[in-house]
């Protein structure tokens, strides 16, 4: 990305939350999309898209976590614990009805996506939660890529838990997310994509 003022490259702040022109001290500070996705930096083509082969950039979600994100296809890479804590905190502020049950769609099954972290082949599998959603995850990475739509299908899902918080009148730190089956069954453990974006910077 290229300084608006100056047009020099941009480069990433320490806390990878804005970028700054080293050459006429100008911030930028990135607009959300409406899925909650602040892109922080240009593609990347060692981090290839699953779906398009675009080169994903990194990104925040809900300003606080840190993701990749494809500017084509509007997938979202990120671990398997950001995912679980995404998709349970916004389930448990959501304020608005819950969308009709949509089927799985037995052929997303067939589809074949390689890791954008390690290129290995992910597993494809039905998301055992809200939305009869189909993702890949990548068990030797623990990431778990979302196409265009999953996270938002998982959120808008019937059930209990949405509004939770807004029902109780409390945060969403007194809701704690169950954790995430993996395609195998058992759970994974955490990590931290920040490891992954130190890498790159």
């Amino acid at each position: 990305m290229n300084c608006r003022n100056c047009g020099a490259t941009l480069v990433l702040s320490p806390s990878g939350t804005y970028s700054y022109c080293q050459h006429c001290g100008t911030f930028h500070f990135p607009e959300r999309d409406d899925q909650g996705v602040r892109v922080l930096g240009a593609p990347l083509s060692s981090h290839p898209c699953p779906d398009c082969s675009r080169g994903l950039s990194p990104a925040t979600l809900d300003d606080h976590s840190r993701v990749f994100h494809c500017g084509n296809c509007r997938g979202v890479l990120l671990p398997r614990s950001v995912f679980v804590t995404v998709l349970q905190t916004r389930r448990a502020w959501a304020g608005t009805a819950p969308a009709p049950p949509v089927p799985l769609n037995a052929r997303e099954l067939e589809r074949a996506a390689s890791c954008p972290a390690c290129h290995g082949r992910m597993d494809t599998h039905p998301y055992h939660g809200p939305g009869a959603i189909v993702i890949d995850s990548c068990a030797q990475c623990d990431l778990i890529w979302l196409g265009t739509g999953e996270l938002q299908r998982a959120v808008d899902a019937p059930g209990r838990d949405r509004g939770s918080s807004l029902r109780q009148g409390e945060g969403a730190r007194d809701f704690t997310p169950p954790a995430v089956q993996g395609p195998r069954g058992g759970t994974r453990g955490h990590i931290d994509l920040l490891d992954l974006l130190n890498d790159l910077f």
